[in-house]
């Protein structure tokens, strides 16, 4: 199953990224820093001088190693964030060898883990952070993930999410939020967006103190509400640099996390309307600018029988 945490900026999304992925560490799992801050390597122990490779870094390999020998995709050039599989395309397994992984997924801590990269001086005033969060987009579009495999995706804060279709790659959604009037109003505008495209949604509170948080938190999101993760003194270590076993984590959080796969787990797998999607935004980014800046009407680039179902 393919899951996504959002929420607004602070809430702890990256926290709850990170201890989610910990929680399914002897699953096969792949997990995505795709937050413009990019924080996911040290919320799972990686050293503050870790260097890991960027995905944005290397799209055009990316591209060229995912069109494969795809007829309707004339080069790597012609592909777009949105690009979707078809006939020829090489697809991707959450636990396999290739050069993708083999060059840009890292194991930390014994989570493999994949980043877009830092938004760097060179980008200042030039570049979209989207452009580098197009090489999750285009590694969804083409991964197929099998029964008790997982990939996690730490993304940008608030509804800035909404700014490419990955928002539509992910079996359930995890908004991070706190007992708080403005994290409530960042659930609000996110699910406002997001049920409008059959986005499935549910809320895990998040610096939950007591019996009022956890009202308040029920009196505004009703049902959304999954479960919360109290304050935690395991998770004030990590953030400290010391890093324990996720075995010593609080019995109470420990059952959030599992309530939390649970409800991923019992998602339906729909893979007709994943490839529905991923060709409505293709259609989407072509009529918009694609077919302009590259001469071609990009649309051609769809095979409406494909999907990824086994």
């Amino acid at each position: 199953m393919k899951t996504a945490f959002v929420g607004k900026g602070g809430s702890g999304k990256t926290t709850l990224a990170a201890l989610f992925a910990r929680h399914l560490k002897d699953q096969p799992l792949l997990a995505i820093d795709a937050d413009i801050n990019q924080h996911l390597a040290a919320a799972l122990g990686a050293g503050p001088a870790a260097a890991l490779p960027a995905l944005g870094a290397h799209l055009g390999e990316i591209k060229e190693y995912l069109r494969g020998d795809n007829p309707l995709i004339a080069s790597a050039e012609t592909m777009l964030k949105t690009t979707p599989p078809g006939p020829g395309s090489r697809l991707l397994r959450v636990d396999e060898t290739n050069p993708i992984y083999d060059r840009l997924v890292t194991s930390v801590n014994g989570v493999r883990l994949a980043v877009t990269g830092p938004f760097a001086a060179e980008d200042l005033g030039v570049a979209c952070y989207h452009s580098k969060v197009g090489a999750v987009e285009l590694l969804l579009n083409h991964l197929v993930d099998g029964p008790d495999e997982y990939v996690v995706v730490d993304m940008t804060a608030g509804a800035d999410s909404f700014a490419s279709g990955l928002f539509t790659r992910f079996d359930l959604t995890f908004l991070v939020c706190e007992p708080t009037v403005r994290s409530v109003g960042v659930y609000r505008q996110y699910v406002g967006h997001a049920r409008d495209h059959g986005v499935a949604v549910a809320v895990v509170g998040n610096k939950v103190e007591d019996a009022d948080d956890v009202a308040f938190l029920r009196a505004e999101v009703g049902d959304d509400l999954l479960c919360w993760i109290g304050r935690s003194g395991f998770v004030k270590a990590a953030e400290r640099g010391r890093f324990r076993p996720i075995e010593e984590l609080e019995p109470d959080n420990a059952a959030a996390l599992t309530r939390m796969r649970e409800a991923l787990d019992a998602r339906p797998k729909d893979w007709a309307r994943y490839a529905a999607q991923a060709a409505d935004f293709h259609v989407r980014n072509a009529v918009a600018w694609g077919n302009d800046r590259l001469g071609a009407d990009l649309t051609d680039q769809i095979d409406p029988l494909f999907t990824l179902a086994r």
